[in-house]
């Protein structure tokens, strides 16, 4: 199994990771860290170093409650920072769901297209002057990408999360949007799905997703899983500790052991902010398969 992309064919036969560059003031975990042009330069080198298989871009914050950025000012972030990352000898993504953002970047050369919103979104709302994320992928000729679900929108999706059995209605919402872009002429090998961990799901519904990823590999897709640093990680810790939870950059040991876990049950991609340990932790994986 192949992942089809702008300039590369990846070779999913050994899981991948997917390194986050965020390009923002407000990430949940490392907003402000990468903001410059040369600083987030200087972490995509450094996650290459550290064996990065793809670079993930992105301009705008998602986390719940964050407030959205207008298109210029998430271009203004993400392409200088992308003109100089496709030239680094990895497949580059980049994250955004913006109809507008996404024809900038395919235009200067990005393989993937990391969306929250599974191309739902339209710019410039309903008419014939629109932009949908659906028309620019289907457009391009090979571009990969990954649809993800997400209950609400990062306002209000934790305020009021999914309700019942989410591996269900994950699988179907994700499954019917692959299947509405294939129907465009998309490849289904260019598409990836991602359950969209964290986005408008409580905690158990969270580790339900895991626990039963087999449910959604059914769908006839590649998953990439997204447990990096997430909340949902943040009461790993023993019972009685001092600390009431985990902070985001205290959160490494049980995202490496999502991450892990989530390879071992079917993920072909791991989106993560620790690339060097996940590499090494995958190399354990690799070791006794």
């Amino acid at each position: 199994m192949y992942w089809q992309t702008s300039r590369y064919q990846i070779d999913l036969a050994r899981p991948k990771v997917m390194g986050i560059v965020n390009v923002t003031p407000d990430s949940f975990s490392d907003g402000g860290q990468h903001g410059s042009t040369m600083a987030a330069l200087r972490h995509c080198e450094q996650l290459i170093l550290d064996g990065v298989d793809i670079l993930d871009i992105g301009g705008e914050s998602t986390r719940p409650g964050a407030p959205p950025v207008s298109l210029a000012d998430e271009l203004a972030r993400v392409v200088p920072v992308l003109r100089e990352a496709v030239r680094l000898g990895v497949p580059v993504s980049v994250d955004s769901y913006k109809p507008g953002v996404m024809q900038a970047v395919l235009d200067l050369g990005a393989d993937i297209i990391n969306d929250i919103w599974a191309l739902r979104w339209q710019d410039g709302g309903a008419g014939a002057n629109s932009l949908h994320g659906t028309a620019v992928v289907a457009a391009h000729p090979n571009c990969g990408v990954c649809l993800m679900h997400m209950h609400r929108e990062p306002q209000t999706m934790q305020v009021a999360p999914m309700q019942g059995d989410v591996v269900p209605q994950v699988r179907a919402f994700l499954a019917q949007s692959a299947q509405d872009l294939q129907a465009l002429g998309v490849d289904k090998a260019r598409i990836m799905l991602d359950p969209g961990i964290g986005f408008g799901k409580t905690v158990a519904q969270n580790f339900a997703l895991l626990a039963r990823q087999a449910e959604l590999l059914q769908a006839g897709y590649p998953v990439l899983a997204g447990w990096s640093r997430k909340s949902s990680l943040a009461g790993m810790v023993p019972h009685g500790h001092p600390d009431a939870s985990l902070s985001a950059t205290e959160r490494l040991a049980p995202s490496l052991a999502a991450a892990l876990l989530a390879v071992e049950r079917g993920a072909t991609v791991v989106r993560v902010h620790d690339v060097k340990e996940t590499v090494q932790a995958l190399r354990v994986l690799e070791a006794i398969r």
